[in-house]
Formats: C-alpha cells, structure tokens, sequence
C-alpha cells in the first residue's frame, strides 16, 4: 500500500526534476540568443523521463545521471538543436521555437506541480479521521 503511494510521488518527482532541468536549457538557450557560434540545447524529455524511472534514486540523482556530465565535459542526454536556417554567425538559437517549448514547459511543469499536491491532498484526506456526534 505505501509503495503505490510512494511510486506515484516518486514518479511526478523525478518529471518535475527533469522539467526544470529542461526550463534551464531553455532560458540558457534564450539568453544567448545574440552569442556568436552557440548551439542551442536540449533533451528528449520522454526518454529522459523512461530512463529516470527505471532507475532507483532521488529526482536529484536521476537528472544529473541522465542530465549530467558525461566525456569531455559535455552532457550525455542532450542534443543541439537542428537549425530551422543557417546564420551567419553560426547561432542555432531559434527564438519562436524557444519561446514556444518554454511557454509549453511551463504549463506542464505547473501540472506536474498540481498532479503532486492532488496527491498530496488525496492521501492527506485519506488519513483524516472523521468524528460523529
């Protein structure tokens, strides 16, 4: 009984985990949107979410597994961006598609926010006792 209870937390702390770890790359892709020669980043958040619940741990653990630094410095679950045109100075920075997988992001990392605490509450209310008079 607990374990189902744990599981389904466990599983909506790893994806917000991942979620804000995706908002980051985002913004970081944003932010140098006018740098010279930066490739714009990201990951395939259902393979990193199909990963991290294969594996045991916390939600920090698992994103810096998938996330996290791998050969040479440079991360091993995630890809540039293809560039929708060429630049001159070699930017694959696309600022509507940015803009619209942050506005995506957003919503669902607020779901994922509202999935925890209905499950919270649920369980919280689960455990009440009720008195009769």
């Amino acid at each position: 009984m607990i374990s189902r209870l744990t599981n389904e937390l466990d599983f909506q702390s790893q994806a917000l985990v991942l979620r804000a770890e995706r908002q980051r790359l985002i913004a970081g892709n944003i932010a140098n949107a006018d740098t010279p020669g930066y490739k714009a980043r990201d990951f395939d958040f259902a393979s990193a979410l199909r990963a991290a619940t294969g594996n045991a741990g916390t939600g920090q653990t698992i994103a810096r597994g998938i996330i996290g630094e791998g050969n040479g410095g440079l991360p091993t679950a995630l890809r540039y961006a293809v560039p929708a045109q060429t630049n001159l100075d070699n930017n694959t920075v696309d600022m509507d598609r940015e803009r619209s997988a942050f506005a995506d992001n957003s919503v669902k990392y607020e779901a994922t926010l509202r999935f925890i605490n209905a499950s919270v509450r649920t369980t919280m209310d689960a455990m009440k006792s009720y008195h009769q008079a």
